[in-house]
């Protein structure tokens, strides 16, 4: 397919882009503070020609995909812990993880999270949350379960460190 495929790996204050051809070349590359007009900006000389962004999946894409998307670009949202690693680069950086976004989208291989409505997402958020919440004691509970008072009453031990008490 001809065009030009972007990934963006967005992180708390910031966000790298990075944009490829058709043959996996890659054209353009920035990071950029997370603001949305500097980003749609940025995203403007290629706007036509994008058949899509990957934006990796992180605690704060709404602000990012729902620009994006308002604007009429083809956005796809990264499911991060589906994602394959990258095998046989030595090391791995922001611009990689971009590029390799991008790559992947180009490919056809993306594995993708589902884009929740804005109307449904507090209520998803608050579900959520309330998995969290109940699953919370139970883990409590276990971690506690595992220390046990010593010998003598006075000092909490674990009882699988006691293969390595002096």
């Amino acid at each position: 397919m001809e065009g030009l495929y972007a990934g963006c790996d967005l992180h708390g204050n910031s966000n790298f882009l990075g944009i490829i051809d058709a043959e996996g070349k890659r054209v353009f590359k920035r990071k950029l503070s997370n603001e949305l007009l500097l980003v749609l900006d940025t995203l403007k000389p290629f706007q036509e020609e994008l058949v899509g962004i990957a934006v990796e999946s992180t605690y704060n894409w709404y602000w990012i995909v729902d620009g994006l998307m308002e604007e009429g670009y083809q956005v796809h949202l990264a499911n991060h812990s589906a994602i394959q690693r990258y095998s046989g680069l030595k090391h791995s950086n922001d611009q990689h993880d971009a590029f390799w976004l991008a790559e992947m989208l180009r490919l056809g291989i993306l594995s993708e999270g589902y884009i929740y409505p804005k109307e449904e997402r507090p209520v998803r958020d608050l579900l959520r949350k309330r998995g969290h919440l109940v699953r919370l004691p139970s883990r409590v509970y276990y971690r506690n379960s595992l220390w046990h008072r010593g010998p003598a009453g006075n000092q909490l031990t674990c009882p699988f460190l006691q293969d390595y008490a002096s």
